[in-house]
């Protein structure tokens, strides 16, 4: 089985089965159909291969990117523009696709890239509330309902042909002290590497955006 077949089938799979809190929604790409086929030509595009990759993990999806797109840190317009994938999404960009591409092309380009990382989310559903995007850690109740998910999502991953030697965190505030502890109990990986998230850092260090993008190679390379 390709990673490609490896990921389809886990995105497939995705499901939370506990309750959450009934002002909060979830997002699920991958019951769409036109959705789930731009994520089957992205994955057999890029991963139709049985190479082991390096896992880097975000918080959870956004309406505007991997929300959107079922592919993570990846907007309609990157897909189509970065990835050569057209598609009839509605073309509105996303502040963190816009760092991880900006980092990407540093890299190498995609192709480069996605054959020795993958890129999905602590949580790989996202959440709503009150017609906005929420991360899981905003809420403890949504947080401690979701943890069987995450936790059984995460066994899914290291199964697949990931490297346990290190995983990325993408986040280095509340999301890493969630997986490190996580970790901690599960020995998923040998170490977790935090990075900065790419929302903060267009939001609030555009500046040294350049600063942060070499942060990422050099901490993706050591």
């Amino acid at each position: 089985m390709t990673f490609a077949d490896q990921v389809l089938r886990f995105y497939q799979s995705l499901e939370i089965k506990d309750r959450i809190p009934e002002a909060i929604g979830v997002m699920n790409p991958y019951k769409d159909n036109s959705t789930f086929r731009l994520c089957e030509l992205f994955y057999h595009q890029y991963y139709s291969d049985q190479k082991e990759r390096m896992l880097l993990l975000g918080i959870n999806p956004g309406r505007f990117g991997s929300g959107t797109t079922g592919i993570s840190f990846t907007d309609p317009i990157k897909l189509e523009e970065e990835c050569g994938i057209p598609n009839t999404l509605i073309k509105k960009p996303e502040l963190s696709a816009d760092f991880i591409y900006a980092m990407i092309n540093e890299y190498g380009g995609p192709k480069k890239f996605f054959q020795q990382y993958f890129i999905s989310a602590i949580s790989p559903l996202g959440f709503t509330k009150e017609g906005k995007n929420i991360n899981y850690y905003d809420d403890a109740s949504l947080q401690k309902a979701i943890t069987p998910f995450v936790i059984q999502s995460i066994d899914q991953l290291v199964a697949m042909n990931i490297s346990r030697v290190k995983c990325f965190c993408i986040g280095e505030g509340k999301n890493f002290s969630f997986f490190q502890k996580l970790n901690e109990e599960k020995k998923w990986f040998e170490e977790i590497v935090p990075l900065a998230h790419p929302r903060f850092i267009m939001q609030y260090k555009r500046k040294q955006l350049d600063q942060y993008i070499a942060d990422y190679l050099e901490k993706l390379s050591a």
